[in-house]
Order: C-alpha cells, then sequence, then structure tokens
C-alpha cells in the first residue's frame, strides 16, 4: 500500500502488523532526504520525521519491505542536499525505489520556482542514486536466496523450447519466476518456491 508519510501513524501500523491479509509492503514516497528540499516541496515532515516512521514500521512489523519514490534535481537542490538523500537511502535500504530527475508540471507550486539545476546534474545525481539503490536491493534480495517462500503466481510464458514459467509475487512484493516442469495449471495459486537465484529486481527459484 502507499501512504503519505506525514498520514502514516502508529494505529495504522499496529493494523497492518496485525492483520494477516494485509502483505507486508509498504510504498512510503519520501521524495527527498534533505530537510530543507522536504520544506521546499511543501511535503509536510522532516527527514527525521519520515526516519521515525520507518523504525516503526521495521520494529512493528517483522520483515517488513520498504519502497519508495524519490526525486533529484529539485529547484534549489545543492549537493549537500543530494548527499542527505543518499545517506538516508543508506539508512533506511530501501528494497526498491522509484527515481526521477526533476521537471516542471503545470499548477504546481514548484512550477513558480526557478530552476537553476543544470540538466547535466541532475542526470548525474540520478545516476549515483540508481547505483547506490540498485546495490542495496541486489544485497537485500540475496538474502533471500536459499529460503522457502510463498509466492502467488500471477503471469504463465512459455519460452520457444517449449518450457513454461510462471511469475508472481511474494507477501514483501518480491516478484519471483519459477519453471513448471510439470506443466501444472497454477495460475492464481499460492505455491511454496524455494529461491535460487537473486537478482537486482527479481528472485527466481523451483517449487517445492
Amino acid at each position: 500500500m502507499t501512504s503519505h508519510p506525514k498520514d502514516f501513524s502508529d494505529k495504522l501500523i499496529d493494523t497492518i502488523a496485525g492483520c494477516e491479509k494485509v502483505c507486508n509492503h509498504i510504498h512510503l514516497p519520501v521524495q527527498a532526504g534533505s530537510t530543507r528540499v522536504l520544506k521546499a516541496m511543501n511535503r509536510g515532515y522532516t527527514r527525521d520525521q519520515y526516519l521515525s516512521v520507518v523504525e516503526r514500521i521495521k520494529k512493528n512489523i517483522p520483515g517488513v519491505s520498504l519502497t519508495s519514490d524519490i526525486i533529484v534535481g529539485f529547484p534549489g537542490e545543492k549537493e549537500e542536499d543530494f548527499q542527505n538523500t543518499l545517506d538516508l537511502i543508506r539508512q533506511v535500504r530501501f528494497d526498491s525505489a522509484y527515481t526521477f530527475m526533476y521537471s516542471t508540471r503545470r499548477g504546481t507550486r514548484a512550477a513558480s520556482l526557478e530552476d537553476p539545476v543544470p540538466p547535466e546534474v541532475k542526470r548525474e545525481r540520478l545516476d549515483r542514486l540508481m547505483e547506490v539503490q540498485n546495490e542495496i536491493s541486489l544485497e537485500l534480495n540475496q538474502e533471500y536466496v536459499g529460503r522457502t517462500v510463498e509466492v502467488l503466481l500471477e503471469n504463465r510464458s512459455q519460452k520457444r523450447d517449449g518450457r513454461i514459467f510462471y511469475s508472481g509475487r511474494t507477501c514483501t512484493n518480491k516478484i519471483v519466476s519459477v519453471e513448471n516442469a510439470e506443466n501444472k495449471d497454477l495460475l492464481g495459486r499460492f505455491v511454496q518456491v524455494q529461491i535460487s537465484e537473486a537478482k537486482t529486481w527479481s528472485l527466481e527459484g523451483r517449487l517445492v
């Protein structure tokens, strides 16, 4: 689920933790790791407040996966602000993040701000951010290798050599690909999968 960080209450955390029908995955957009930039974005929370929410989530929902949205190059963003964002990513260790370069959107408060961050600087910062996040994503996925997890199979595909594969998601929203050697109809079913390989954005395994 997605929620605005300023609205993510302790009651909501407790509700998610206590409800078996809610998956252990939370999308919590931070947008930036600098309080100064967050204020300019009119986000309604500080860096420390965001980190406090993350700390409470991780404490009360064991094994939770966290994803986020992050923007680089917001008007007035300095290198120090960007470094604060990198530091926050390393501290939180998001499972993955949607990352963007800032661009003007008509009708928003930011549209009236001057945009002094050159395009080449935005691109360079985005590349650096993605490098850090991709490394973390791979490390977290590698922790799944050897584990057996429950997967809801959502898609079916057939290779040119005739082999059948299914893909689905874990309760932490990890995408898992698994070969169906027995060619059973498993679409829409929950299955147990032993993870054998980790990639940056997905996992691979075998049915058990």
